[in-house]
């Protein structure tokens, strides 16, 4: 069922769904979530079973700019994460803390540690402060598709991947569209485990300290969302090559005459020659930016006109495309 999130009504529906144990399709400036009760471990294994997804696979808790979120699942706040918070909430950005004992363990993956995120975008916000107020303090929200697949940036993307008995809010596309950026604060320094919309700089100049990167230490990683070699992957198999291999298997391309029409798509920022009918070309946007807030809708876009390979031109390697090309390596890896 999909409904308005600028329907006050709505949100309120949507609310009510969350305290009474269901599931909801939950837009944020990231991705679209599949959200439940963080602190309701039926629900939250709604979550674990709908999407296919390891249950020891720990889960990002999202909670509301105002609300009793961090208090009540964290067992304590370094400086260092105060000031990110400060910072970056809300906003794009996961940060891992200590977990209260009791709380929100079938969300983090029976770790000690718990993933916390403040979204921004003023339907999540709408609708984590109405749960609040039902008694709900915080809301897993992994993204709303089946596991290691696309990750979905629009209310049709989460209607394709469930039945319709799922509630579904519609915020419009997604302004991001990849998901947060995750640091560690467990271990007395701030970790980057998974890269994102906000770089290492800003990060660095927020909280006065070097980030480190998960080779910096010894001590193993917490488990957290997003971060298995192989993910965000679509149907088709995905492979990552510069521009000059890119026209070189192109014009070999060209060369065949009976290959299967629109069989390959192929995603890139540099203009390519082509004079193959199996290939779809689409632009990718120059500015990271841009190329981030429409990645995973056009590696949907290619699955639903059927194409067996993604050809993607390897994106930059510098700071601002880092996010972007953390999702095309794990892709290419699936």
């Amino acid at each position: 069922m999909l409904l308005d999130g600028r329907d006050p009504a709505a949100v309120q529906q949507a609310a009510q769904a969350l305290a009474g144990g269901e599931l909801l399709g939950l837009p944020t400036e990231t991705v679209y979530g599949l959200a439940a009760d963080a602190s309701n471990d039926a629900a939250v294994a709604k979550i674990f079973a709908a999407k296919g997804r390891p249950s020891d696979h720990p889960l990002i808790v999202h909670i509301a700019p105002d609300g009793p979120g961090v208090a009540h699942f964290a067992s304590q706040v370094p400086a260092f994460a105060q000031q990110l918070m400060e910072a970056f909430w809300p906003g794009p950005l996961t940060l891992i803390l200590p977990r209260r004992d009791g709380v929100g363990a079938a969300a983090a993956g029976g770790q000690d540690s718990i993933g916390l995120r403040c979204p921004s975008h003023p339907v999540a916000q709408a609708v984590l402060r109405a749960a609040a107020a039902l008694g709900v303090a915080g809301v897993a929200a992994p993204s709303a598709n089946k596991f290691g697949r696309v990750s979905p940036t629009t209310a049709a993307h989460v209607q394709s991947e469930f039945d319709d008995g799922l509630l579904v809010l519609d915020g419009g596309p997604c302004t991001m569209g990849i998901e947060s950026t995750i640091v560690d604060c467990t271990r007395g320094v701030p970790v980057l485990l998974r890269p994102g919309s906000i770089s290492r700089d800003q990060i660095e100049q927020a909280c006065g300290q070097p980030l480190r990167s998960k080779e910096d230490l010894a001590a193993p990683d917490p488990r957290a969302s997003g971060t298995l070699e192989a993910h965000y992957a679509p149907s088709a198999k995905v492979r990552l090559m510069d521009t000059k291999v890119l026209q070189t298997a192109l014009d070999l391309l060209g060369q065949v005459q009976d290959g299967v029409p629109g069989s390959i798509g192929v995603y890139a920022r540099s203009a390519l020659h082509n004079h193959s009918r199996q290939a779809l070309l689409r632009a990718m946007p120059d500015d990271a930016a841009a190329a981030a807030q429409e990645l995973f809708a056009a590696l949907r876009n290619f699955d639903g006109q059927g194409v067996r390979l993604i050809w993607i031109e390897t994106p930059p390697d510098t700071p601002e495309w880092e996010g972007v090309r953390d999702r095309l390596q794990r892709a290419s890896a699936a």
